[in-house]
């Protein structure tokens, strides 16, 4: 772990402030979004990453919507606390998420982090962009 991410904090999300900000950043509205909880990545005291926990089904599956604006967020210390959110304090057996077929950069860290393809959604995006479906189950993790 470098230092840079040795300095990147964890914090909780506790008036949507963060989830408010990852929905702009994605250009997507937050009507979506149900219960949740979200935790964002500081560095340096700025705001360089959210993630939101949604569509949660205790010891069933969650999703996860990601964005971040700075690579320093990702840490193995960082990346541990964000996959035992979900498979130990929600004990959830299985993490989902969608991206565009397009968003290179998000499918080569989601392949890293050890998720599968498990579909393709054709013109699903709002402008017709082609979506993948992800999914990580407990027992394939690293994490």
């Amino acid at each position: 772990m470098s230092k840079e991410t040795a300095y990147c904090k964890v914090i909780a999300d506790t008036n949507n402030h963060i989830t408010d900000w990852v929905c702009r950043g994605l250009n997507i509205g937050n009507q979506w979004l149900g219960e949740h909880l979200t935790i964002g990545f500081l560095y340096q005291g700025r705001l360089i990453g959210g993630l939101i926990y949604h569509d949660i089904r205790p010891h069933t599956d969650l999703w996860w919507t990601l964005y971040t604006t700075d690579k320093r967020w990702c840490s193995k210390r960082i990346l541990k606390f964000m996959f035992s959110v979900a498979f130990e304090y929600f004990g959830c057996r299985r993490i989902s998420m969608q991206t565009f077929q397009s968003n290179h950069k998000c499918l080569r860290l989601a392949k890293q982090l050890g998720f599968q393809q498990e579909g393709l959604l054709q013109q699903f995006g709002d402008q017709g962009q082609d979506v993948i479906i992800m999914g990580l189950l407990k027992n394939n993790s690293r994490y």
